[in-house]
């Protein structure tokens, strides 16, 4: 049987075309992309705009096309933070049902935690020692406190990237007291994090797909030029690597940006912000080990999919 997923995030629609080898098996066929930004200029206001809607059904209808002589035989779209907080999210699930013919599920912020939980663990051992996962999205960010038994936490916070841009929309480059105040508006919403990593305190961050397949790709491009990131599932990011990194970033223009090497041009707008979620949380709780993981939702549906469990 062959399986695609489409996961309709709040920047990027992203496709996974896979085929199950066994019971609980199976081989990625294909994984493809299509800038949405669902969320421009209407997150805030909990409302899609009709040129997102227009972004979002060219973005499926081109995943359609890419999907066709691969013969999937089912397809599973997982809508998130874009869709299920907007008040016009289902006038857009059903736009999607009367042109396309697809069935949308619209997953709440704990699934999403729990799949991208189920994705992690596919490709990075996690044993007894707790570790702490980060997906950094465009409407919201996942987090999640987990080892080898399961999830010990989990919690989504509306705190996306392009939630964070469209609120604060700062300088180029950003300034100081930009950088300042987007830090001083993300402590308090985060105040379950610091209750839970009080009971499970860990000192070990993984993060997720998005922003930090960028950045370690980014890093890996100056330290490790030689090597091919599609080939490797998971990448260390020292704490040391991950800081100049930022402090490059913080310094840089969007036009700058744009010729970093392996910088993801649609990333270019968001980078920046997004570094500045994770080097918060990096130093806010003292973490010493930070990972790349290229798994998340998407095969995280897979394998919930493999296993009847969704």
């Amino acid at each position: 049987m062959k399986i695609a997923i489409i996961d309709l995030g709040t920047n990027t629609f992203n496709l996974l075309i896979a085929e199950q080898t066994g019971e609980n098996n199976y081989q990625i066929l294909l994984e493809n992309k299509y800038p949405t930004k669902l969320g421009k200029g209407g997150i805030n206001d909990k409302k899609i705009l009709p040129e997102a809607m227009e972004r979002g059904l060219t973005a499926l209808q081109t995943h359609i096309d890419t999907m066709k002589p691969y013969g999937v035989d089912k397809v599973i779209c997982m809508a998130t933070a874009a869709i299920r907080s907007a008040s016009n999210g289902q006038e857009f699930v059903k736009l999607v049902k009367d042109q396309l013919d697809l069935d949308i599920n619209v997953i709440d912020g704990q699934k999403e935690a729990e799949l991208i939980f189920d994705g992690v663990k596919q490709v990075v051992p996690i044993g007894d020692e707790r570790v702490m996962i980060l997906d950094i999205g465009g409407g919201s960010n996942e987090l999640i406190i987990a080892n080898k038994d399961g999830v010990l936490w989990k919690h989504s916070f509306d705190l996306g990237i392009a939630r964070l841009l469209d609120k604060f929309q700062p300088s180029d480059p950003i300034t100081k007291d930009e950088i300042a105040e987007v830090e001083k508006y993300i402590k308090p919403e985060l105040q379950l994090l610091y209750d839970a990593l009080k009971k499970y305190p860990t000192q070990k961050l993984i993060g997720s797909s998005g922003s930090f397949d960028t950045i370690a790709g980014m890093i890996a491009a100056e330290h490790h030029p030689h090597l091919d990131m599609k080939k490797v599932m998971t990448y260390q990011i020292p704490v040391d690597y991950a800081k100049q990194m930022h402090e490059c970033f913080l310094k840089s223009t969007s036009e700058e940006r744009k010729k970093m090497k392996r910088m993801d041009l649609h990333r270019v707008e968001m980078i920046v912000l997004a570094s500045i979620f994770i080097n918060f949380i990096v130093k806010e709780f003292n973490f010493k080990e930070i990972w790349q993981c290229a798994f998340a939702l998407k095969e995280g549906t897979i394998y919930q999919t493999l296993n009847n469990q969704l």
